[in-house]
């Protein structure tokens, strides 16, 4: 049995052949949840399929915490994945050579004054910061509020990297910078990573020092 959202399903075709499958829209988490725990209680094996990697920002955390609630009896298998900071990362260059955090916009299930504090400390902080779910139709403002948290920490100049939709057929890639990172398309399936005050630009890509230079001759 295979239970995913719709979406991430149409990405694997070829996994679903002579399988027993069952897709929901988007904001049905809960539900695959429950649903993928009731059929595995029963005895049957359940692969649930989340985007990205299942323990960041994915469904691992809510099987589990469903999973405690009603005392699930069966074993859960977590099989990591390739998480949309790694895949960005890996387009943009070499940006999370030192230290980084990763906060998401997404307001609907986190306060918004918490993650506006969440990325004052980041900034402050000078970590290389991934911003997670940066803009939908409804809710625009907040990566208009992220960019002016981060101006009063970094330079204008710090290098910004846009990856939407990441490995996928419709990806595109921007480097751009702080000051002018609003000038671009940025959507939910984008991931954004803001450098830190070490950051650079070359040949297209983000690379941010570890501090080898400062150490060894290069």
């Amino acid at each position: 049995m295979i239970i995913g959202y719709k979406t991430y399903l149409d990405l694997i075709p070829e996994y679903l052949e002579g399988k027993e499958v069952i897709s929901s829209e988007m904001m049905k988490e809960v539900d695959r949840c429950r649903e993928s725990l009731e059929i595995a209680s029963q005895g049957r094996q359940v692969a649930l399929v989340s985007g990205g990697d299942p323990g960041i920002y994915a469904m691992a955390g809510l099987v589990y915490e469903m999973a405690k609630e009603s005392e699930f009896p069966c074993r859960i298998e977590i099989i990591p994945g390739l998480a949309a900071i790694n895949s960005c990362a890996a387009r943009l260059g070499a940006p999370l050579m030192h230290d980084f955090a990763a906060v998401s916009l997404s307001d609907l299930l986190t306060p918004w004054d918490v993650i506006e504090k969440r990325l004052k400390a980041a900034a402050e902080a000078d970590f290389v910061t991934a911003i997670y779910n940066p803009k939908s139709k409804k809710r625009t403002e907040q990566i208009v509020r992220t960019r002016e948290i981060f101006l009063t920490c970094r330079d204008p100049q710090t290098p910004v990297g846009i990856v939407t939709a990441a490995t996928r057929e419709n990806e595109k890639i921007v480097i751009t910078t702080l000051d002018k990172m609003l000038d671009n398309e940025i959507t939910m399936q984008s991931t954004l990573i803001i450098g830190n005050s070490q950051t650079y630009s070359w040949n297209d890509l983000m690379i941010t020092p570890r501090g080898y230079k400062k150490k060894y001759e290069l």
